[in-house]
């Protein structure tokens, strides 16, 4: 079973050799989109999923959450007690942001002294960062003069206030090119795999020499392991060469373990691989191959939030997106380049991937071996 699947895997590869327009697809493509998206933007954001910590526990400080929720860009969906807390909810990317409302708040207030709030921001997207920084300090600053209208008979030198200090976590610097391009590993590893591995198994039937395979001894699953595993390496060597480039000439930093990022993205392609047998077993040409690729591909880059924040898209889209594969990818690979996010961290989102690879796979096979028959 070996020798026959290394031999068609063998013959694979001296098909990519022998075509310069597929080897400039692998390796040429996936260097000129990095440098391109690597500089690109995203879009504002309305209701980030925002942490309190709130030790004061008092009236002024529901009031100062109120304000911040009546803003519609932070919707309080969690109530932590402790920093440890905070930090899970950061971490896992269950909360965006977070407001830190410090003991005493109310009373310090009463007393006319000036009070500072702590606001935390998840920095891996710098443009929801951005819009989030400017939007929590400008509630801070409303308050604060509500604060000190309602002080005037005092002198408005010595009027309490506000002052937000904010923090922004795991990307300080706002720098797009970090949100991007882990984000573009995700991206390059589906195009390659679902697009390189329909056409490759379509060339065959184009071609005729499908039907010279089958009267072989090899069987079904040697075929396909054959077929795609010079894919699935190309694949990997893309995701490294993204990685050396995007730290080398952006500076990205890499705070997670490499070797759980190539693990993990095994799962995700063998989602991406079933897609494109799958494709294979529909398509008659390669055009059509690469005409289908691209019709589940493009709905998903915009879907996963890779261009635009999920927060952002009308609620009905925020569903659709969790029933794209990409969406989940784009969170393991962030988590673990800006966030240094393990395993547990991750768990969900991997079993999401898991059963969208078991389901897709089975259906790729079955309709696979349907078209041999």
């Amino acid at each position: 079973m070996l020798v026959r699947t290394l031999s068609i895997t063998r013959k694979e590869f001296l098909h990519i050799v022998r075509d310069p327009r597929t080897l400039a697809v692998m390796f040429l493509i996936p260097v000129i989109q990095l440098l391109l998206m690597g500089y690109a933007a995203t879009t504002d954001v309305k209701h980030l999923r925002t942490a309190v910590w709130d030790r004061d526990r008092s009236a002024a400080s529901r009031e100062l959450l109120e304000a911040y929720r009546a803003s519609s860009y932070f919707d309080l969906t969690t109530f932590v007690e402790s920093e440890q807390a905070l930090a899970q909810a950061m971490d896992s990317g269950a909360v965006r942001a977070a407001i830190l409302i410090p003991t005493g708040y109310g009373r310090e207030l009463a007393r006319g002294e000036k009070v500072r709030v702590g606001f935390v921001l998840d920095g891996s997207d710098p443009n929801v960062a951005t819009t989030a920084l400017s939007v929590a300090q400008g509630v801070g600053q409303t308050e604060s003069v509500e604060v000190i209208q309602q002080t005037l008979g005092e002198r408005l030198a010595a009027a309490p206030g506000i002052e937000v200090h904010p923090r922004v976590w795991y990307n300080p610097s706002m720098e797009s090119a970090n949100f991007m391009i882990p984000g573009l590993i995700a991206v390059i590893l589906t195009m390659l795999t679902m697009l390189l591995t329909a056409m490759s198994i379509v060339k065959e039937w184009e071609a005729g020499t499908m039907e010279q395979l089958i009267v072989t001894p090899i069987r079904p699953v040697e075929l396909i392991v054959g077929k795609v595993a010079p894919y699935v390496l190309i694949a990997f060597w893309d995701l490294l060469e993204i990685l050396l480039i995007g730290v080398w000439w952006f500076g990205i930093p890499v705070h997670g373990s490499v070797s759980l990022l190539l693990a993990l993205s095994g799962v995700f392609m063998a989602t991406s691989l079933g897609l494109g047998i799958l494709i294979s077993t529909v398509s008659k040409t390669q055009q059509e191959a690469m005409l289908l690729t691209f019709f589940i591909l493009l709905p998903s880059i915009f879907l996963s939030g890779y261009f635009f924040p999920i927060e952002a898209m009308p609620r009905i889209l925020q569903y659709v997106s969790r029933a794209v594969p990409l969406t989940y990818a784009l969170v393991i690979v962030r988590s673990i380049v800006l966030k240094g996010a393990g395993f547990e961290m991750l768990a969900g989102d991997v079993v999401a991937l898991g059963l969208f690879g078991l389901a897709v796979l089975g259906l790729a096979a079955i309709r696979f071996r349907k078209r041999l028959d």
